[in-house]
């Protein structure tokens, strides 16, 4: 009788500690010496943007757990007053280890002449200069808020860096002395930096040069001059602290019992957005030099609950202001700039359309070029033969080539039709003020499907276009989003065809989302929720059927998280009945590879490097041709295949196909930039034993990779 897969908590991890791993292997990357130096700097701040968000959205509902007495829900068998004593370990070890290695990296920095000086470096002309900035640029923003008996402790705002201040206050009839409490936020991004440029200021201020690149952090520029903020009284001490707030927005449908109807979508978006400022608090980061009372105060006024939600952190808070170091101008201590290239049968100065005819593209971002997919739109948008076209946005950033285009072709009188999602976390208000400005050109914009939990995650696009006596359409699905910023910096696949059956299925997916067509039935692409899970199913089972039968039997999953518990049960069955399973999981990942009679034929591998991988990618050996290979938008998570509108399409084209085994091929075999996760739960690095593989490196060179073995040299 074969083993059980049933999940337990010794064949099925916890997300949240997997989550937690992941930040260890981006953050070891800042500690690697063959990585520029500048670059080491923003792998420390993507650790602490990425615990920001965690501390934001994934935290709360735990502790909302605890306080209403939910127990264990979930296979890992994590009680939620476990699991958060465990997180506050964790995130505190990780801190620490983070903090040494920005330590580490400041004084490399200085031997490069770039610092982050103390007041106290500077001379006190330098100091009077600063002084003077202050006065100018700083003091004008700035609000102290007292607070005492008459005035209540101010609300702090989520993410805001603030300083907690003591005052004295001399009463000369009494001769006595009195204490008081204010509190200043420290406006960075509102009009301040984090990090104060003395090239600039210096020389400004106080005519002074400056040597290699200086700076200061503001709050120490605001904290050294608080005389001047406080006349007449005496400053006793002065501490940063910095919050974080529950900022996983419920978007239940809503009533406004004042117009006595439901709220619209948009509405309810806004009051969400608005609502993120004063969620409950999660974290609350002081120095591990703050007072006693100071910190009692704040605890006190922040109404905190437990001792946990309190982080003591060793030196400056909030890393991921880091990035600012992006702007200092040494290209020695960045990477080589990389230059995408364009894909086969592509120039910018033929039709998109006729290459399209031609045959399917397959596109890999960002060692392709973005331009493509703008061009697709571009050129739909000013092409009179172009009827129509359809889109799904997600995260568009903030200055969009692609929804400027869709406006354009609004002007020259084409029918567009834009799904905008949104309830993209924290994409949210910029998402609403594209579908307004497009709103006011005309587009038909949706904003979701029936239930306003479903978010629709799906990338695709359709370009009904007139040729000839009839009509031709062409669609450009992807794993990424309409993002040219991010189509940069992640990595993902893009397809562009004219295939009929993918076009009749886009036809139907848009009509699905626009209108009422609950039934829909698709030919080629792989919906979720409705239909994805139950083919990968079957997929999967294939698999275990052919190994049952003496067959050779293989998996390759690449994708960015796998949770789901059909998922991980499916492919321990394939394990033990003989099937090789490779997963190429990015970040969290809940099975556990390695475990005898349970996962011997699994072997997860994570790749953590310059650009983000971000895309989605399914092989199965023993598939029909046209189901072999499988990419899209959907991870293997229970919210993409239950909650979220997901497409996942087919690689039709033989010559394609072959371009995804090399692809996933030369990732399995990445040895400087992958991490094993072992049955002991634990990520290892690999190290190279004869030739270094850097599947990344080799993607800038040869856009999908190493040669298969009976392979020439492709065209690409």
């Amino acid at each position: 009788m074969p083993p059980s897969t049933d999940l337990t908590p010794e064949t099925y991890l916890n997300r949240e500690l997997s989550l937690i791993d992941f930040q260890k292997r981006v953050l070891e990357l800042a500690t690697d010496e063959n990585i520029p130096l500048l670059e080491r700097i923003k792998f420390i701040a993507i650790v602490g943007n990425n615990l920001d968000e965690f501390f934001m959205v994934r935290v709360p509902g735990y502790m909302q757990k605890m306080r209403m007495g939910i127990g264990r829900t979930r296979p890992d068998g994590y009680l939620p007053s476990v699991l958060m004593q465990q997180i506050h370990s964790e995130v505190n070890e990780l801190i620490k280890e983070q903090r040494q290695t920005l330590e580490h990296l400041f004084s490399l920095l200085r031997t490069e002449n770039i610092a982050i000086l103390d007041l106290q470096d500077l001379s006190n002309e330098e100091r009077e200069a600063v002084r003077s900035y202050f006065r100018t640029e700083v003091f004008p923003i700035l609000t102290p808020l007292a607070s005492d008996h008459a005035r209540p402790f101010p609300f702090i705002s989520n993410l805001s860096l603030n300083l907690g201040i003591y005052l004295e206050r001399h009463h000369p009839d009494t001769d006595e002395r009195s204490l008081e409490f204010a509190r200043i936020k420290v406006p960075v991004g509102d009009g301040l930096p984090r990090l104060v440029n003395l090239n600039q200021v210096l020389p400004q201020y106080g005519g002074l040069p400056v040597e290699g690149h200086k700076f200061l952090w503001i709050e120490d520029v605001i904290t050294d001059n608080l005389d001047v903020m406080f006349p007449g009284m005496t400053i006793a001490e002065a501490h940063p602290f910095r919050v974080l707030r529950n900022s996983d927005i419920d978007y239940e449908l809503e009533w406004d019992e004042d117009e006595e109807k439901m709220l619209d979508v948009a509405s309810i978006i806004e009051h969400g957005v608005r609502e993120r400022r004063f969620g409950f608090v999660v974290r609350i980061s002081v120095p591990n030099t703050i007072s006693e009372r100071m910190l009692t105060h704040l605890v006190r006024g922040l109404e905190i609950r437990d001792e946990r939600e309190v982080y003591l952190i060793d030196g400056h808070l909030g890393t991921a202001n880091l990035f600012e170091f992006a702007s200092v101008d040494r290209p020695d201590l960045k990477y080589s700039a990389y230059v995408p290239r364009f894909p086969e049968s592509f120039s910018p100065d033929t039709s998109i359309f006729e290459a399209i005819r031609h045959q399917d593209i397959l596109v890999h971002h960002p060692y392709d070029s973005f331009t493509p997919v703008e061009e697709f739109f571009k050129q739909a948008a000013h092409d009179p033969a172009v009827l129509a076209i359809k889109a799904t946005l997600y995260r568009v950033g903030k200055n969009s080539p692609v929804v400027q285009q869709l406006m354009e072709a609004r002007d020259n009188d084409k029918q567009v039709t834009v799904l905008v999602e949104l309830k993209a976390r924290f994409d949210e208000e910029n998402n609403l003020e594209w579908a307004r400005q497009m709103e006011a050109k005309g587009v038909h914009v949706l904003y979701g499907v029936e239930e306003l939990p479903v978010k629709t995650h799906a990338k695709v696009a359709l370009v009904v276009r007139r040729e000839g006596s009839g009509i031709n359409r062409y669609v450009h699905l992807g794993t990424g989003n309409y993002n040219a910023s991010t189509a940069r910096l992640y990595t993902d696949l893009g397809l562009l065809t004219n295939n009929v059956e993918i076009a009749n299925d886009a036809n139907r997916l848009f009509n699905r989302l626009t209108g009422y067509a609950p039934e829909t039935q698709y030919d080629r692409l792989q919906v979720a929720p409705e239909y994805l899970i139950h083919t990968l199913v079957d997929l999967v089972d294939n698999e275990i059927e052919a190994a049952q039968a003496g067959k050779p039997a293989h998996l390759i999953f690449k994708m960015n998280q796998l949770e789901e518990d059909v998922m991980i049960q499916k492919l321990y069955q394939a394990s033990q009945a003989g099937v090789q399973v490779d997963l190429i999981v990015r970040g969290l990942c809940c099975l556990i590879p390695g475990l005898p009679g349970i996962s011997d034929n699994i072997r997860v591998i994570s790749i953590v490097g310059r650009f983000l991988e971000h895309s989605r990618v399914y092989y199965f050996q023993n598939a029909p041709h046209d189901l072999k290979f499988l990419a899209g938008s959907a991870d293997l998570m229970r919210r993409n295949l239950y909650n979220r509108v997901e497409v996942v399409f087919p690689i039709l084209e033989e010559r394609l196909r072959e371009r995804l085994m090399r692809f996933l091929r030369t990732q399995l075999r990445d040895n400087t930039f992958a991490w094993e996760l072992r049955p002991d739960a634990k990520y290892y690095r690999r190290q190279p034993n004869g030739v270094a593989i850097n599947s990344q490196d080799i993607f800038m060179r040869r856009s999908f990779g190493l040669l298969l073995p009976t392979q020439d040299e492709p065209s690409e």
